[in-house]
């Protein structure tokens, strides 16, 4: 099969690699029908984060299912599927209490790398959601949408508890943080303030639900974000950067006893013992457990009451990818789709 493969920053080639095969009896292989490139790519693809030698690339997939293993009775050949970019059993005691990306079980399917033709499913069961019928092909970008910048952004909405009522604030306008807009809408919340420099990623922020746009950022964000408050800062603030400036940011642009939703990759983020015991805010994030989400995000995007793949703003073929890194990278794009 054709598959993705970083070999060095900045050196992405589309390469035959071996067609994935039942390991376990857990596992199902599926045919993509389409992947994409994801933010937390670029860590890598820039230097950032190191490699250790070439690595297959993608974490986010949906597809028809080939083949499964014995011991796999949720899923079936034939049926189209949406899947976490976090594979997991969904029985642990972790999975039961809705964190389903601390499964004990769990493995990261960026080390499986999806951007390809082909993909094993570890622990299909637990990870793998059917939808009801094969959707339209235009259904297609919304529900890969939803096995990460979807899933991604809805968790940090709700850990920053946004709901009827609240002002919540967004730092980051790339798809994840998009996607956290259109969860604080569906979520309820009153106002939703987008933390963003870009025409286009603005345009659409407002689409999804923002009432207001932040330009500035740093401390001048912050002044803005208390102005637009009374001077208290938000209630909810979802974090989808993951540096030390944006986090930085979405902490002084909260209020006293209002939740900080973080969900942007962490990268060389040191936070300050005395700042954070006086800001009296609450932290909730991580890798986002988008399993927990999946049945109630398939339903809204087949039921077509949310767009969320109106995020890809750039469409290529498989063997292309290395031009989609590269539209990322620069920011010519918001979010990469392929089509293997």
């Amino acid at each position: 099969m054709r598959g993705v493969v970083l070999h060095a920053p900045g050196d992405v080639r589309v390469e035959q690699r071996q067609d994935p095969a039942i390991v376990e009896p857990t596992d199902a292989i599926i045919r993509l029908a389409a992947t994409c490139v994801c933010g937390s790519d670029l860590w890598p693809y820039r230097g950032i984060a190191k490699m250790d030698g070439p690595a297959p690339m993608g974490h986010e997939y949906v597809g028809v299912v080939e083949e499964v293993g014995s011991q796999v009775s949720t899923v079936r050949p034939g049926q189209f599927v949406v899947g976490s970019f976090v594979a997991s059993d969904n029985t642990c005691e972790i999975c039961r209490s809705g964190y389903q990306s601390g499964c004990v079980q769990r493995v990261m399917m960026g080390a499986v790398g999806t951007q390809s033709e082909l993909a094993r499913i570890p622990l299909a069961d637990g990870t793998l959601v059917a939808t009801p019928g094969t959707p339209g092909p235009d259904l297609v970008p919304s529900l890969l949408a939803a096995s990460d910048v979807l899933g991604t952004g809805w968790f940090g909405a709700a850990a920053a508890q946004a709901g009827p009522g609240k002002t919540v604030a967004v730092v980051g306008d790339g798809a994840v943080g998009l996607c956290a807009v259109l969860a604080a809408r569906q979520l309820g919340a009153e106002r939703i303030i987008a933390m963003s420099r870009h025409e286009a990623r603005q345009r659409l922020a407002m689409e999804f639900g923002a009432t207001d746009i932040v330009t500035e950022r740093g401390d001048e964000g912050v002044a803005r974000i208390k102005e637009l408050t009374g001077g208290l800062g938000a209630h909810s603030v979802v974090e989808a950067v993951g540096t030390q400036e944006s986090m930085t940011q979405a902490i002084r642009s909260t209020r006293p006893g209002g939740h900080v939703g973080y969900v942007g990759v962490a990268h060389d983020v040191a936070l300050p013992g005395d700042e954070l015991f006086f800001s009296l805010v609450h932290l909730h994030g991580g890798p986002a457990p988008v399993r927990q989400y999946l049945p109630e995000l398939i339903e809204l995007i087949c039921d077509r009451r949310i767009d969320p793949g109106k995020v890809f703003d750039l469409t290529l073929p498989l063997d292309q990818a290395a031009e989609g890194y590269r539209a990322m990278d620069e920011r010519r794009a918001v979010k990469v789709l392929l089509r293997p």
